[in-house]
């Protein structure tokens, strides 16, 4: 299936917004593993692997980020994913 097809398919079920804490950047399967706060009338608060819509955001996410992005009904993908500022009160980790 074309990524023209997906993303048509995708807009046709409800949008919802999600938001996370990655946990990790799987490169080989265009994936991130996210512990993800409760969607009201989609899925409860779990960690779990998630698809990607843009593989390049894998270049740009890392663990620790905190993430905003656009799931839909039936579809376990991440679509628009925007890294968040930190939190307040959150002190930056050192490497």
């Amino acid at each position: 299936m074309s990524a023209a097809y997906l993303a048509q398919a995708a807009s046709d079920k409800k949008a919802h917004a999600f938001h996370g804490k990655v946990e990790a950047v799987n490169r080989s399967t265009k994936s991130l593993t996210v512990k993800g706060e409760k969607v009201e009338g989609w899925m409860d608060a779990m960690t779990m692997d998630y698809k990607v819509d843009d593989p390049s955001i894998l270049d740009k996410v890392k663990p620790g980020d905190q993430i905003l992005a656009t799931v839909y009904d039936g579809d376990f993908s991440l679509h628009k994913v925007q890294i968040m500022g930190k939190k307040a009160g959150e002190s930056p980790t050192k490497k």
